[in-house]
């Protein structure tokens, strides 16, 4: 089971990031890996949504309850179906004196011992990324904190998404 924890400082408005993140339905238009997100249900404190995802080569599908608790800006998400033995975590916005701090938690296990050491920490690089950009997108601008190989491969992607539009 791999454990995982991203945190991102933002200068917009906590309330305004905390809304931004819910929109689920807009993450595949900012990374390759999110094929698609379908909300099946909505009302306004659990959403009930299906994932796809492309990780090595492959798909990776699953569905989840998001239970959104808007007075705290927290999201807390399990699965409840699909290709994880266990996916869960948090999403946290808080306030700062600059904008607000993006909290990330995610509890991962393929459910496939013998390939737990190769899978789990590819995959760990690859959420954290993906989060990242994400969230970057979303917002305008938001910083990874405490993890320079992350902040430097999102700018990268960002760099390239850029230059892919500019070049269109």
């Amino acid at each position: 089971m791999r454990n995982v924890e991203l945190t991102l400082n933002s200068p917009v408005d906590a309330d305004f990031a905390f809304q931004r993140i819910t929109e689920f339905e807009r993450y595949p238009d900012f990374v390759d890996e999110v094929r698609s997100v379908v909300v099946r249900d909505n009302d306004g404190e659990t959403l009930v949504s299906e994932w796809d995802i492309l990780f090595r080569n492959g798909p990776l599908r699953w569905s989840e309850a998001d239970y959104i608790q808007r007075g705290a800006r927290r999201i807390v998400f399990e699965q409840t179906a699909g290709d994880f033995d266990v996916f869960r975590g948090t999403w946290r916005v808080e306030p700062a004196s600059t904008g607000c701090v993006i909290i990330f938690e995610a509890t991962f296990d393929f459910g496939i011992p013998s390939l737990a050491g190769v899978l789990e920490p590819i995959a760990a690089k690859v959420l954290k990324e993906a989060i990242a950009t994400i969230v970057h997108r979303l917002l305008g601008e938001a910083a990874v904190v405490g993890e320079p190989a992350i902040a430097m491969a999102v700018r990268a992607r960002l760099e390239r998404q850029r230059a892919a539009v500019e070049s269109a």
